[in-house]
């Protein structure tokens, strides 16, 4: 398969953008150069040798106590990013194993009230119980007489013999009508 080529004005298009990241870059990097000289200018003067033996034997155990100040906190700085990187290290590790081991148990239903919901979820502020019924209307219902007939049947059995045959049925029918 050959592959597709490239127009010469997306080649020329490419080409300067790849120009002009170049040169953020590069002007990026002039700028972090020259703060890093302003920074050690200020922190580290130009050295002046002394001219005796002494000054010289001075300047030099000066140098060492500044070298051995940044040792100690190189070393100190080591020690704690180790430690730190210890103690994420053994977290995953935890992570890793929690991960493995559990499987998401199966959830099943669970009937509560609305009063036992309320208390899980809200804990101890969870003081006023939640009656529905109290809030609604009462109403008088109107007994009619027919549902009083239909619940003063009595005995099943007596009604059966009642309307067993083409008698009982047709007795059924007359007093409806």
């Amino acid at each position: 398969m050959s592959e597709k080529k490239m127009s010469s004005s997306r080649k020329h298009h490419l080409k300067s953008l790849m120009l002009s990241i170049a040169k953020g870059l590069l002007e990026q990097e002039e700028k972090d150069r020259e703060v890093e000289r302003r920074y050690m200018a200020e922190t580290c003067p130009a050295l002046s040798l002394p001219g005796s033996m002494q000054a010289l034997q001075e300047l030099c155990r000066e140098l060492h106590h500044k070298i051995d100040a940044t040792d100690e906190e190189r070393y100190d700085l080591e020690i704690k990013m180790t430690k730190c990187s210890k103690e994420i290290e053994d977290m995953n590790i935890k992570v890793i194993d929690l991960k493995g081991k559990f499987k998401k148990p199966t959830l099943r239903k669970v009937r509560m009230s609305a009063d036992a919901m309320l208390q899980a979820l809200l804990g101890s502020k969870h003081k006023v119980s939640l009656d529905l019924r109290a809030n609604l209307k009462q109403v008088k219902k109107e007994v009619k007489e027919e549902d009083k007939e239909l619940r003063d049947v009595g005995d099943w059995r007596k009604n059966i013999e009642d309307k067993a045959g083409m008698d009982g049925r047709k007795k059924m029918f007359e007093t409806e009508a």
